[in-house]
C-alpha cells in the first residue's frame, strides 16, 4: 500500500500545524529592558542586566607551528586578560573544531574564555575584549579568536 501525494502533503502540513502551535514561544532583548513575555508564558528573571560574553581560542598555529602550550596560554591570561577584567573571569579547556580559510577541517585543543560584565558597561568593555583577540590572533598566529555575545541576568 503507497501513500497517495496529497495524503502525504496533509500530513505534512498537519505535522507543521502541531508543531508550529504546540511551541513554546519566547521574546529576547539586547537592551536594558525587559520584552513582554508572549500571552500565557511567565518569564521569570532574578539580578541585574548583563552580557555574557564567550571567546574560543584555538592552539593550533596556521603556519603548523607548534601549539600553543598551557603555560603560554596562563601567561596570556595574566598579561592580557585579567587586568583588563579584574573582576572575575571563567575558563574552560576543551577539544574544538572549525573549518579554516581553505575549507579543511582543523581539530585542536582549546580554550573557551567566558567573561560577564554588566549591560550598562558593553561599549567601554567591546574595545578591551577586541583588544584581546587582536593580541592573540597576532602573539600565536591565529586566524582568528571567535566571539559570542548574549544579554543575560546575574545575581551574585
Amino acid at each position: 500500500m503507497s501513500i497517495t501525494k496529497p495524503r502525504l502533503r496533509l500530513a505534512a502540513v498537519a505535522s507543521t500545524a502541531v508543531l508550529a502551535l504546540g511551541a513554546p514561544v519566547a521574546y529576547a532583548t539586547r537592551d536594558e529592558g525587559s520584552a513582554a513575555p508572549a500571552a500565557g508564558a511567565s518569564v521569570a528573571h532574578r539580578g541585574t542586566a548583563y552580557v555574557e560574553t564567550r571567546l574560543f581560542f584555538g592552539t593550533a598555529q596556521a603556519d603548523g607551528g607548534t601549539p600553543v602550550t598551557d603555560r603560554q596560554f596562563r601567561a596570556f591570561v595574566d598579561r592580557r586578560i585579567t587586568p583588563r577584567f579584574p573582576a572575575g573571569l571563567t575558563l574552560q579547556e576543551g577539544r574544538g573544531q572549525w573549518r579554516d580559510r581553505y575549507g579543511t577541517i582543523q581539530r585542536e585543543r582549546s580554550y573557551e574564555l567566558i567573561l560577564l560584565y554588566p549591560r550598562s558597561r558593553a561599549s567601554a568593555q567591546d574595545g578591551l575584549i577586541e583588544d584581546i583577540r587582536t593580541a592573540y590572533e597576532r602573539e600565536f598566529g591565529q586566524e582568528s579568536v571567535a566571539r559570542a555575545d548574549a544579554a543575560t541576568w546575574v545575581d551574585f
